[in-house]
C-alpha cells in the first residue's frame, strides 16, 4: 500500500522552478548574444543574461545555505550502488511500464543515477559555465589582474558556449526522464506530496 509523504519542501520547489526558469532564460538570451537569433537585440540580451546570472548566483547562495542548515545536502551524495539497475530501467524497462526499482523516501529523494547526474552538473558543467561567464563579464579587468597574458576572449567565449551546450543536454535529458517516468514524480515537484 502506498504512503503519502511530503517529500519536497516549499523552498526546494521554489528553488527548482526558479532555477529552471533562470537557466532556460539564460540559454535564450545567451544564444542570442552568440548570434543564433534576435529577440531582445544584442544589448538587451547581454543585459538580461547578466541580470539572470546574478539572480541565479543569488538563488544558489540561498540554496547552499538552506542545503547545509537543513542537512538536505546529503541527498546529493553520489553512489554507484544500483546505478546499473537505474540505467536499465531508463533505457528499457520504463517503456514496458515496469515499476521503478527506486522508491523515494525522506532520506533518499534522488535515485543513484540522479545523484551522479547532479554531481556532474555541480562539479563539471556549472564550473565551466560560471568561471567562463564571470571571466567574460569582467573582461575589462583582465589587464589589471594580469589575466590577459593567459587568456583570450575567444577561448573563454568558446568554453562558455560549450558549457551552455552541456547544460542544454542536461536539461533535455532531465525533462525527458521527468516526463517519461511516473507522473507522481513530476507532481511531487509541484505539490511536494508523493505516494511512495
Amino acid at each position: 500500500m502506498a504512503e503519502r509523504i511530503f517529500i519536497f519542501k516549499r523552498f526546494e520547489r521554489f528553488w527548482h522552478w526558479s532555477q529552471a526558469f533562470l537557466i532556460i532564460f539564460m540559454m535564450i538570451t545567451g544564444f542570442e548574444v552568440h548570434g543564433a537569433y534576435k529577440i531582445f537585440g544584442f544589448g538587451g540580451a547581454v543585459s538580461w543574461h547578466t541580470s539572470a546570472a546574478w539572480a541565479l548566483l543569488t538563488l544558489w547562495a540561498f540554496a547552499i545555505v538552506w542545503q547545509f542548515t537543513t542537512g538536505e545536502w546529503r541527498q546529493y551524495l553520489p553512489t554507484v550502488k544500483k546505478v546499473d539497475v537505474m540505467i536499465k530501467y531508463y533505457a528499457w524497462d520504463i517503456f514496458s511500464g515496469a515499476p521503478s526499482p527506486f522508491h523515494k523516501s525522506l532520506e533518499q529523494k534522488h535515485n543513484p543515477l540522479q545523484r551522479l547526474a547532479y554531481l556532474a552538473f555541480l562539479a563539471f558543467m556549472s564550473p565551466i559555465v560560471w568561471i567562463s561567464g564571470l571571466l567574460y563579464m569582467f573582461y575589462a579587468q583582465w589587464h589589471d589582474l594580469g589575466l590577459d597574458r593567459y587568456l583570450t576572449l575567444e577561448y573563454v567565449a568558446t568554453a562558455h558556449v560549450i558549457g551552455a551546450f552541456f547544460v542544454l543536454i542536461f536539461l533535455i535529458v532531465h525533462i525527458y526522464l521527468a516526463m517519461s517516468g511516473p507522473k507522481e514524480h513530476l507532481r511531487a515537484m509541484i505539490t511536494g506530496w508523493e505516494d511512495v
